[in-house]
């Protein structure tokens, strides 16, 4: 052993400090520090390191948090207003810092937007009147509607979990730091972004809140959404779907009976209604899986 090298002794009595009460939760240079102020030196700050690499202590030596996994969020609808994911976008304002909130509920089966509202902030009072009055407007009973959304401050509120659970509202949050887990409120933001109408600023909030009642108005009776069969939101919402779909098969059945050589022989059908929608299939999740 080298000359200058500490005896067994002293390297027991350098470890019984670092493995003490006191100094367990600190890295080696602030039981440096500590000890020194003290007027006690036992060894180097690169001698602790090495003392306790030996030991193979050299790791985080604090207490660490072990918070336990997120559930996967698993939502499936067969028929409107039995799950709805709602979300909170930022839109620009007429200043720089300036910025708008448009608090948006959409259900996840028709598609329709059943809540949309612009304010100048983001707070959980807001949050609770504008659910409850989405709630009130579609007629939800207790038992029958699930909310889902990410884990934003207002979202997470106690306040907005009270009065879900008053009302007899189910309600679920994505996974920290998961993208996917939110895809229907992503997905309306992304069109209301990518619209070609879109400001790149909105001069007030007057401004951003007629914008956004013209935008989900048109989204909502206008546009055919690809998910839907290319449907309307309130179609599929308000049951017209079947109706609107027996009729285009009647157009296109005339349309092969008029020119059948122009569909090569197959006859034409309108695209199929939705029967279910998932934020995480279990199933195809499972079949992805088995295959990888």
């Amino acid at each position: 052993a080298a000359a200058n090298a500490l005896s067994p002794g002293e390297v027991e009595a350098l470890l019984g400090e670092l493995r003490s009460p006191r100094f367990c939760d600190l890295a080696p240079a602030q039981v440096w520090a500590n000890l020194i102020d003290e007027g006690v030196y036992l060894a180097s700050i690169s001698t602790m390191y090495r003392v306790l690499r030996t030991g193979g202590e050299i790791r985080e030596r604090r207490a660490q948090a072990a918070h336990p996994p997120r559930a996967r969020p698993e939502l499936m609808a067969d028929r409107p207003n039995m799950c709805w994911s709602w979300d909170i976008t930022k839109l620009r304002g007429p200043d720089k810092g300036v910025w708008f909130d448009c608090y948006v509920i959409i259900d996840i089966f028709s598609r329709y937007v059943v809540g949309a509202m612009v304010a100048v902030t983001e707070n959980a009072e807001l949050a609770e009147a504008f659910i409850a009055a989405a709630v009130a407007a579609q007629g939800v009973t207790k038992g029958q509607l699930n909310i889902h959304a990410d884990r934003g401050t207002s979202m997470t509120s106690k306040g907005v979990a009270d009065l879900l659970a008053d009302l007899g509202v189910g309600r679920t949050h994505s996974r920290p730091h998961v993208s996917n887990d939110n895809p229907y409120s992503e997905a309306v933001n992304k069109t209301l972004k990518y619209c070609p109408a879109f400001p790149a600023r909105f001069g007030s909030i007057q401004d951003a809140r007629e914008f956004c009642q013209r935008f989900f108005d048109y989204y909502n009776h206008q546009h055919r959404h690809s998910g839907i069969g290319l449907h309307t939101p309130a179609s599929v919402h308000y049951d017209t779907a079947t109706e609107i779909r027996a009729r285009r098969a009647e157009t296109l059945d005339a349309a092969y009976a008029a020119n059948p050589h122009r569909f090569c022989g197959r006859r034409p059908t309108p695209p199929k209604l939705p029967t279910v929608a998932w934020i995480n299939n279990p199933t195809i999740t499972n079949d992805t899986q088995k295959k990888s």
